[in-house]
């Protein structure tokens, strides 16, 4: 019985929130295909869009989607791994790779050293020990440009014969072109084949038009049977007008048409060939009458009825003036053949190089010829496939290991510190940096689902002068506040290549970013508030005054009458109202405090801040906690498998604050400050010295520290409150503080 496969010895560590695999070992990532895909971070990502090399991630995506999934990432460490005598080689990187460290073991492996090795000689270092990725990719490019280069493809160059040359051509013409490894049309076997098929078919079906039944105008069949094509409807529909006025006269003016719709007609310009009579019968219609093909037809369609004149009825019936509906009958019956030989047709398309083309490449040996260009190509098939493998390992060797940092596990972004392959680039803004950005391609659509990621959202259009490159970015912002940040506010981003681009929000996701933000937020609502009410109380005023004044100008009196009031009593009223309201307000907050012992004042007013504030706290605390980094990589086209946390701490690294640098020093006098008022200052510090005073006496302390100077030891002043409800010592008389009963 085999023995069962030994369970790899997996360690983990916790980031984010959740458990993530350490990847640490060549085993650790040839293991992957038994690590339970539960625990991987991603299971799917996109090809394009990340900081990882486009060419390597669309060799991993095997099935040619645009996404990478866990099995074809799990594939690729497989081949990889078996193509090297050591896995650990995949964990250490590297854009060169030792020949010694490629496994001959492995019929992959033996076939990818074989081709590194002459890869190297033709290069003129037949002795060389190791080749690197851009010698491989040298290789591949020359390789992939030979005329013969194993891809199955072959293109006219490849034709010592210009005949030959000629018919690859004609092939990609009527049956499409495939392009080779080189990027030059060409064709492949399966056109090839498609191509004669459809020629042998094609002759085949010309040789049934031989018979003269089926070609009754002999060359001149084709245009005679168009010619019955694009006049029949009119004429079937005169004949069938006929018939109608055969059956019952009254209806022969119904049929004719009124004469309103010729006088609407008439009203308007008419063209020269009256193509505004096209749905008006051929001629005028009478019972049993035939149709005129020389004179009173219509002229909409006079034109078409010469062509079936001259066509068909002259070739096929003789030279007649008018066409009777018997005629109509055996001019369509002579021509059926041709008709249902027409829509059996085969091999359509070659016939634009016509029968006598056909039938020279069906009796050369055109066929033979392009067949064994083909084959000499295919012959190469292992060998550029060898060539590519050596490409491949190489990119793997480099690669593969960064993208399993950022898709098994995101230690490239929790452990290492980034930037993980999804991190585009930097935003400033505000003296901040953003380094938590992804590119978009569509802003609404991305927005309606990493807005569930519970983050502040900051989207902007990136634009480079000079070059006319242009992206569009989301930013994570994760600290400061967003007193200052709207849409609109101008910012630069610097891509992972250091370059840089005007960026500008356009649209805004707004989240809790700190909890001193939520503990400020309802002040500063309120004081916007009470700002735009004033605001908006003043420019209503101002506009009332205006036009107070306007209308006083107009309207003023004549000398000898009474002038109006310029005020009116009852706004005097009104303002009297409000401000008893408001002295009403003041006088019971007051009231209130006034009943709370002074040294206790600050810390009611501390716990009524706590009060206004909690709400926004409470809020803030539950979702800076929720922050989710999932739901953003998911609306760029990942499957997220974990909840990838962006807490409080994680976030003041994702999110820099501008600070001054250490050894660095400040002149802190502004010469262009406002000049200080000093009552302020003056107000807060008799408050503080009032309140401590308070706070000493309310707890007893002053008391202690005076009495030994204010009164004889052990006499206590007289407006001292002694606790009455102390029990008197034994001995000694009832106090006189107790309150009589």
């Amino acid at each position: 019985m085999a023995s069962p496969t030994p369970i790899h010895p997996w360690r983990f560590f916790r980031a984010g929130g959740f458990d993530q695999v350490k990847l640490e070992t060549g085993a650790d990532l040839m293991s992957l295909d038994q690590l339970d895909q539960k625990l991987w971070v991603a299971l799917a990502c996109p090809v394009a869009g990340l900081e990882f090399d486009l060419n390597t991630a669309a060799l991993i995506d095997s099935d040619h989607d645009g996404r990478i999934r866990a099995p074809e990432l799990i594939a690729a460490v497989q081949w990889a791994g078996g193509a090297l005598k050591n896995p650990d080689t995949l964990i250490k990187g590297g854009d060169s790779l030792s020949l010694d460290a490629i496994n001959d073991g492995t019929d992959h492996g033996k076939q990818t050293l074989a081709s590194a090795r002459r890869i190297l000689a033709h290069l003129g270092q037949p002795e060389g020990a190791s080749v690197t990725l851009t010698q491989a990719m040298d290789a591949n490019s020359v390789f992939a440009s030979a005329l013969f280069n194993g891809d199955g493809v072959i293109v006219p160059q490849c034709a010592d014969d210009p005949a030959i040359a000629s018919v690859i051509s004609e092939i990609a013409g009527c049956m499409g072109a495939v392009n080779d490894r080189s990027g030059k049309p060409g064709i492949d076997q399966e056109r090839a084949d498609k191509f004669f098929e459809a020629c042998a078919a094609f002759d085949g079906w010309m040789k049934l038009a031989d018979a003269r039944s089926i070609l009754p105008a002999g060359a001149n069949t084709a245009a005679a049977a168009a010619a019955v094509q694009a006049i029949k409807p009119h004429v079937d529909d005169y004949f069938g007008r006929c018939r109608v006025a055969a059956f019952d006269p009254r209806t022969l003016d119904i049929l004719n048409r009124a004469k309103e719709e010729y006088i609407q007609i008439a009203g308007h310009q008419l063209t020269i060939d009256a193509s505004e009579l096209a749905a008006f019968p051929l001629a005028q219609v009478a019972p049993g009458k035939a149709l005129p093909l020389k004179t009173g037809l219509n002229p909409a369609h006079a034109s078409a009825v010469a062509t079936l004149l001259t066509e068909a009825v002259l070739p096929l019936l003789g030279d007649l003036s008018e066409l009777t509906e018997s005629n109509w009958a055996a001019l369509q019956a002579k021509l059926a053949p041709y008709e249902t030989w027409k829509a059996a047709k085969a091999g359509g398309a070659v016939e634009k190089l016509g029968i006598a083309r056909v039938r020279a490449l069906l009796a050369g040996k055109a066929q033979v010829s392009v067949n064994a260009l083909i084959a000499r190509d295919k012959a190469l098939e292992a060998e550029a496939a060898n060539v590519a493998n050596v490409e491949k390992l190489l990119r793997y060797v480099r690669d593969l290991c960064l993208l399993c940092r950022n898709f098994v596990n995101f230690s490239d972004l929790y452990v290492a510190g980034g930037p993980a392959i999804f991190q585009c680039g930097a935003l400033y803004l505000d003296q901040r940096a953003c380094f938590l950005c992804l590119t978009v391609e569509d802003a609404g659509r991305h927005a309606s689902m990493a807005g569930l990621s519970g983050a502040y959202l900051a989207y902007c259009d990136c634009a480079r002068k000079g070059t006319g490159e242009k992206l569009g970015i989301v930013a994570v912002i994760s600290q400061g506040d967003d007193e200052n940040l709207m849409v609109g506010r101008n910012g630069v981003f610097y891509d992972r290549k250091g370059r840089d681009y005007d960026a500008t929000i356009t649209k805004i996701v707004a989240s809790p970013i700190s909890l001193r933000q939520a503990f400020w937020a309802p002040y500063k609502k309120l004081v916007r508030t009470i700002e735009e009410y004033i605001a908006r109380r003043a420019a209503t005023a101002d506009a009332d005054t205006q036009t107070q004044l306007t209308t006083a100008t107009a309207t003023a009196p004549a000398a000898g009458t009474p002038a109006k009031p310029l005020f009116d009593p009852s706004v005097i009223a009104l303002l009297s109202l409000a401000i008893g309201s408001l002295a009403a307000g003041a006088a019971t907050v007051l009231a209130f405090l006034g009943k709370v012992p002074l040294a206790l004042l600050p810390l009611v007013l501390a716990g009524v801040a706590l009060v206004v504030s909690s709400p926004s706290l409470l809020l803030a605390f539950i979702k800076l906690r929720k922050r989710n980094l999932g739901p953003i990589l998911d609306a760029n086209g990942w499957a997220i498998n974990a909840r990838a946390k962006i807490n409080v701490p994680f976030g003041e690294r994702l999110t820099a604050i501008a600070k001054l640098p250490g050894g660095s020093s400040l002149n802190s006098d502004d010469r262009y400050a406002e000049k200080p008022v000093l009552w302020p200052k003056l107000a807060i510090a008799a408050f503080f010295l009032i309140w401590i005073y308070s706070l000493l006496d309310y707890s007893g302390i002053l008391f202690r520290l005076t009495k030994d100077w204010e009164t004889p030891l052990g006499t206590p002043p007289s407006n001292y409150r002694s606790n009455t409800n102390a029990p008197p010592q034994a001995g000694s008389p009832p106090s006189t503080n107790a309150p009589a009963k």
